[in-house]
C-alpha cells in the first residue's frame, strides 16, 4: 500500500509539473524541455496522424484516369463545400504549438503542418506562403526546409506557376543530402510531376527513377513504377515499358492498376508482333476469365468508354448498364457508370427526366470526396436551365434548316415532323393509360379484398389516402359523371342546360337533335392527333426565319444561348471542359463574331490550368489581333498578371473602360459593352452598376417610359443590392412625381440643357490638374507602378511570423497633427497610386452619397498627395460620431464602389486642418501613425 501511495504521489507531482511547465512563459531549460515533450509527442504526433489518415482516405477515393499519365500524388480528392473537420483540427494543433509552445524546437514543424493542411484543402496560395516562410525563417533546419520546398512545388503546380516551381526545384535539387533520403524522395517526386505537367518526359523519367527507391511505402512505389512505364511508352521505349508493366502485373497492386498494366502490356506485345487485336476484344477476353468475376463492373465500364469514344451510343448504354448491374462492392464504379448514363441521356438523347434520375443515382453511389461531386450535384439541381438553353439551340437550328428548303420540300418535311410529334405523344399517352389501367386493376383487386375481409383494408405500402392518387376512383367517378351529365365541356355554368344569361352561343345542332347544348357532338370534335399535328405545323410555319432580319434574330438567340451555357458551366458549375467545349462551339458557329476577343480571352483563362499550349494559342490571338483591347491589357499589365485569379481586377478594368465611354457620351457603345459583360459575368459584384450605367446610356437615347421600365428591371433583378437599387428607387420616385414634365422630353436623361432638372449623378471627369500623369485613355496607357511600401490602416493578409519578444517603444516626438478643428471632419479613402484614374470610383461614392445622404451638403473631392497617393475625401461632418456613422455605412460597400484592387486603398478619418497639412508622402505616413494611435 505504501508503494502505491508513493507511485500516486509521484504521478500527480509529474502531472502538475507538466502543466506548470506548459503554462509558464518564463524562458528556462525546464520549460523548454517540457514544451518540447508535449509539442512533439502530443500535439505534433496527433496532427501528423490526422494528415496521414487524411491522405490515405484521399488516395482510397481518388479515381485515376488511366488514359493519361497518372498524377504522382492522390492528394486532391476532397472539395467539400462544408469544409474538412480533420484539416481544421490540424490547423488548430499547429497554431497551439506556435502560440503556446513558443520555447519548443517544433515551431517550424507547426508551420509545415499549416502548409500541408492548406494544400490538402486546395488553398494553394496560402500553402505556398507557409512553405516560403519556412524556407526563409528556418534555413538551419535543412530537413524541414527540403520538405517545405517539395510541398511548395506541388502547390505552385496547381496554381499553374511552373516557372516559380522550377526555380524552387532547382534550389531543392542542389540541396539534396544523401542522409535525408525521405526528403530527397519527396523532391524527386515533385520534380516528376513538374516535368509531366510541362511535357518534358525525358526529365520526368530520370526524376521518377530516382524517386522510386525512396518511396514511403509499397503502394507509392508501385504507382510511380506504373508512371515510369507510361512515360517510357510515350518516349518510345517499349521494352522498358513492358518490363515495368510486368512488375505491376506480378505485384499486389490494386486490380484497376494491374488490369490496365495488363492491357498496356498486351498492346505493346501486339504492336511488336504485328497483331492488331482491338482493345475491346482484349476486354471481352478478360470477361471470360473466371478470376475476373468480381471486376466485371470495371470491365464493362471500360467497354462502354470504348464504345462512346467511337460514337456507338447504344453499345455504350448497354455496357454502362451492365456495369451498374454487376457493381456489388465498388460503389464509386457504380456511380461513374450512372454518371455516364446521365450524360448520355442529357446531352445525346435529350431525355432530361431520365438524366435527372441517373444524376440522382450518381450522387447516391459516389463518395462525396469524389473529385467533381459538388459539380455533379449543382448540375443535377440546375438541369432545367441547361435543358432550356439546349432546346433553344436545337429549335432555332431546326427552323433555320427548314427555311433553307424549297416550299414543296419544306411542306413535306413539316408534315413528317408533325406526324413524328403525334406518334411521340400517342406513345406517351398509351404508356400513361397502361400505367393507369394497371393501377386501376390493383385498386379493384384491393376493393375485392376489402369485401372479402369484411371491410378491413389489406396492408399496402403504396396505399394513399388522397383521392386523386387513386386512379381507379378517378376512373369510376368519370364514368358516373358521363352517365349523368354526358360530354359536358368544362366551363362556367356547366350544370345548367339553359344558359341564356351566360356568354355562350347556343349549339343549334344539339338543340335540333334534342341533346344538351353544352355537349360537343362527335362530328364537331377534333381528335387529339389533329390538334397536335395542326399545332406543330402552325408553330413551325409561324417561326421560320425567311427574311434576313428574322435569320439575324434567330442567330442571336442561338448565340445568347451558347454564351449563357458557357458562362453557367464556367461560373456556376466550375466545369472547365464543358465551358471550353461550349466556347469553342461558339467560335465555330460564329467565326465573324464582334466579341471574338472576349471569347478568346475566356478560352485563354479556361485552358490555363487544363492545357498550357492551347492557352498560349489564344493569348497570342488576343495580343496579335486585339492589341489595344481590355483583354490584352489584362494579360500584359504586370499588376493584373500577378492577380490572374482575382476576377475583381478584371471587372474593375472592364467597368472603367465602359465608364470612360459613358463620360465621352458614346452611349451606344456603353450599351453594347455592358450587355456583353452582363452576359459574361452574370451576378458579379459589379453587375448592378453595369446595369445602371447601361440604363443611363439608354436613357440618353429613349423616352421616359422604356427608361423607367429598365430601372424597374434593375430593382427586380438586384433587390438586395445596397448601392444601386436604393438609388434607382429614388429615380423612380422622381419620375413618378414628375411624369408630366418627363414625358415631354425628347430623351429621359438630358445632359445638354443646363436648365433641365437633373435627377441622376453627374459623371466624374477628372481634370488634368488633378491627374498630371494621366493619359487620355487610362486603361490603355497605365504604366506599371513602382514597388513601394504603401501605408495601410488595417493589415489585410498578415504573413505568418514567429512570436518574438516585444521591445520597449521609444518615446515619440510631438506630432504636428491635432484635434483643434473638431467640428470639421472628413472621411478619406487613400489610394496608393498617383496615376490611376479614380473617376469611376468617385462616381460610385457619389451614388452612395445621393442615396444615404440625399439633400445634405455632403460631397466628395480629390486631393493628390505626392506622386504615389490620391485621397478621395468626403464631408463635411460636424462631429466625430457623425463621420464614424458615415464610415460604418460606406465601408461595407467600398469593395463594390472602388474600381481599384483592394490592396491599393485604405481609409481613415481626418479634420480639414490636418488634411491641409498633407503635402507629401512622408506627412501622410506620419498622419496615419497618428490616426492609429488616437482614433
Amino acid at each position: 500500500m505504501k508503494r502505491y501511495y508513493i507511485y500516486l504521489y509521484f504521478s500527480v507531482s509529474l502531472m502538475l509539473l507538466l502543466a506548470a511547465g506548459c503554462s509558464l512563459e518564463k524562458e528556462s531549460g525546464f520549460n523548454r524541455r517540457m514544451q518540447n515533450l508535449t509539442a512533439r509527442y502530443n500535439i505534433l504526433f496527433n496532427a501528423n496522424e490526422l494528415l496521414r489518415i487524411k491522405q490515405e482516405s484521399y488516395a482510397a477515393s481518388f479515381i485515376d484516369d488511366y488514359d493519361r499519365v497518372l498524377n504522382v500524388y492522390q492528394d486532391t480528392a476532397s472539395r467539400l463545400a462544408t469544409g474538412d473537420k480533420d484539416l481544421d483540427e490540424v490547423v488548430i494543433k499547429a497554431n497551439n504549438i506556435i502560440s503556446l509552445k513558443e520555447q519548443s524546437n517544433y515551431i517550424d514543424d507547426a508551420y509545415l503542418l499549416l502548409a500541408k493542411a492548406a494544400h490538402l484543402r486546395g488553398d494553394y496560395y496560402n500553402a505556398v506562403e507557409y512553405s516560403s516562410y519556412i524556407t526563409r525563417s528556418f534555413s538551419k533546419n535543412a530537413q524541414i526546409v527540403q520538405q517545405a520546398r517539395a510541398w511548395q512545388i506541388r502547390s505552385l503546380l496547381y496554381l499553374n506557376q511552373t516557372r516559380q516551381a522550377k526555380a524552387v526545384l532547382d534550389t531543392a535539387i542542389s540541396s539534396i543530402n544523401d542522409k535525408q533520403k525521405a526528403e530527397a524522395g519527396m523532391v524527386y517526386a515533385a520534380a516528376t510531376q513538374l516535368y509531366i505537367d510541362t511535357e518534358n518526359y525525358t526529365e520526368a523519367i530520370e526524376m521518377v527513377k530516382s524517386a522510386i527507391p525512396l518511396a514511403e511505402n509499397r503502394q507509392q512505389r508501385l504507382r510511380w513504377t506504373f508512371i515510369l512505364a507510361q512515360l517510357q511508352e510515350l518516349t518510345r521505349q517499349p521494352a522498358d515499358a513492358y518490363e515495368n508493366y510486368s512488375r505491376i502485373v506480378k505485384s499486389n497492386a490494386s486490380f484497376v492498376m494491374a488490369f490496365n498494366a495488363q492491357l498496356n502490356r498486351i498492346r505493346i506485345d501486339d504492336s511488336n508482333n504485328g497483331r492488331n487485336l482491338s482493345r475491346a476484344d482484349r476486354l471481352k477476353s478478360l470477361l471470360r476469365n473466371e478470376n475476373n468475376e468480381e471486376f466485371k463492373d470495371q470491365i464493362y465500364y471500360q467497354l462502354g468508354e470504348l464504345a462512346i469514344s467511337s460514337n456507338e451510343t447504344d453499345e455504350a448504354i448497354k455496357n454502362y448498364g451492365l456495369s451498374v448491374k454487376n457493381s456489388f462492392r465498388n460503389q464509386n464504379q457504380k456511380g461513374l457508370s450512372y454518371l455516364r448514363l446521365a450524360d448520355i441521356s442529357f446531352k445525346t438523347k435529350g431525355d432530361y427526366i431520365a438524366a435527372r434520375k441517373y444524376y440522382d443515382s450518381t450522387l447516391v453511389s459516389l463518395s462525396p470526396n469524389y473529385p467533381g461531386y459538388e459539380t455533379i450535384k449543382t448540375k443535377a439541381d440546375n438541369l432545367q436551365l441547361i435543358a432550356d438553353k439546349l432546346q433553344i439551340i436545337a429549335r432555332e437550328d431546326t427552323l433555320q434548316a427548314l427555311a433553307k428548303l424549297d416550299t414543296a420540300t419544306r411542306r413535306i418535311r413539316i408534315e413528317e415532323m408533325a406526324r413524328q410529334e403525334e406518334a411521340k405523344q400517342t406513345a406517351t399517352a398509351t404508356e400513361v393509360y397502361t400505367s393507369n389501367a394497371s393501377l386501376a386493376n390493383s385498386v379493384s383487386n384491393n376493393l375485392a379484398a376489402v369485401d372479402m375481409n369484411n371491410g378491413a383494408v389489406p396492408n399496402s405500402s403504396d396505399a394513399s389516402g388522397f383521392y386523386f392518387d387513386n386512379t381507379g376512383a378517378i376512373s369510376q367517378g368519370f364514368t358516373d359523371f358521363k352517365r349523368k351529365w354526358g360530354n359536358r365541356k368544362l366551363e362556367d355554368n356547366w350544370r345548367r342546360s339553359v344558359r341564356n344569361n351566360s356568354n355562350l352561343t347556343v349549339n343549334t345542332t344539339n338543340t335540333s337533335q334534342n341533346v344538351d347544348a353544352g355537349v360537343v357532338t362527335p362530328n364537331m370534335q377534333k381528335s387529339t392527333a389533329d390538334v397536335v399535328t395542326s399545332g406543330v405545323k402552325q408553330d413551325l410555319l409561324q417561326n421560320l426565319p425567311l427574311t434576313p432580319q428574322l435569320l439575324e434574330s434567330s442567330n442571336q438567340r442561338i448565340y445568347n444561348a451558347y454564351v449563357d451555357l458557357a458562362v453557367f458551366y464556367r461560373d456556376v458549375l466550375n466545369d472547365k471542359p464543358e465551358a471550353i467545349e461550349t466556347f469553342e462551339q461558339l467560335l465555330k458557329r460564329f467565326p465573324d463574331d464582334k466579341n471574338l476577343a472576349a471569347n478568346y480571352y475566356n478560352l485563354y483563362r479556361l485552358y490555363a490550368t487544363e492545357n498550357a499550349a492551347r492557352s498560349n494559342e489564344y493569348k497570342a490571338l488576343i495580343l496579335s489581333k486585339y492589341p489595344t483591347s481590355t483583354f490584352a491589357k489584362v494579360i500584359t499589365d504586370p499588376d493584373y498578371a500577378q492577380r490572374l485569379d482575382n476576377k475583381d481586377a478584371e471587372l474593375n478594368a472592364f467597368y472603367n473602360q465602359i465608364y470612360d465611354l459613358y463620360t465621352q457620351r458614346q452611349y451606344q457603345q456603353v450599351i453594347t459593352r455592358s450587355d456583353e459583360l452582363l452576359r459574361q459575368y452574370t451576378d458579379s459584384r459589379i453587375s448592378p452598376q453595369l446595369a445602371y450605367l447601361r440604363a443611363l446610356a439608354a436613357g440618353h437615347q429613349q423616352k421616359v417610359t422604356p427608361f423607367r421600365s429598365e430601372l424597374v428591371q434593375i430593382t427586380s433583378r438586384y433587390p438586395n443590392d445596397g448601392l444601386i437599387t436604393p438609388l434607382v428607387r429614388q429615380h423612380l420616385l422622381y419620375i413618378d412625381a414628375n411624369q408630366a414634365e418627363m414625358s415631354t422630353r425628347r430623351f429621359a436623361v438630358i445632359d445638354s440643357d443646363p436648365n433641365a432638372p437633373s435627377f441622376i449623378p453627374e459623371p466624374i471627369i477628372e481634370s488634368k490638374s488633378q491627374q498630371p500623369a494621366l493619359a487620355a485613355n487610362n486603361l490603355q496607357t497605365k504604366q506599371p507602378e513602382a514597388k513601394t511600401n504603401k501605408p495601410t490602416v488595417v493589415e489585410k493578409t498578415p504573413q505568418p511570423a514567429k512570436p518574438t519578444a516585444t521591445p520597449k517603444a521609444p518615446v515619440a516626438p510631438p506630432s504636428i497633427f491635432g484635434n483643434r478643428d473638431s467640428s470639421n471632419y472628413l472621411f478619406v479613402i487613400n489610394v496608393s497610386s498617383g496615376t490611376t484614374n479614380l473617376s469611376s470610383s468617385r462616381f460610385g461614392v457619389g451614388q452612395f452619397n445621393r442615396t444615404a445622404y440625399q439633400g445634405s451638403a455632403v460631397k466628395h473631392q480629390l486631393k493628390p498627395v505626392g506622386d504615389d497617393n490620391q485621397l478621395i475625401y468626403v464631408g463635411r461632418f460636424t462631429g466625430v460620431d457623425e463621420v464614424k456613422e458615415y464610415a460604418r455605412k460606406i465601408i461595407p460597400l467600398l469593395p463594390q464602389i472602388m474600381k481599384v484592387p483592394a490592396d491599393k486603398y485604405s481609409f481613415f478619418i481626418i479634420t480639414q486642418e490636418n488634411l491641409d497639412k498633407l503635402a507629401d508622402r512622408k506627412l501622410l505616413d506620419s498622419y496615419i501613425e497618428y490616426y492609429q494611435k488616437n482614433f
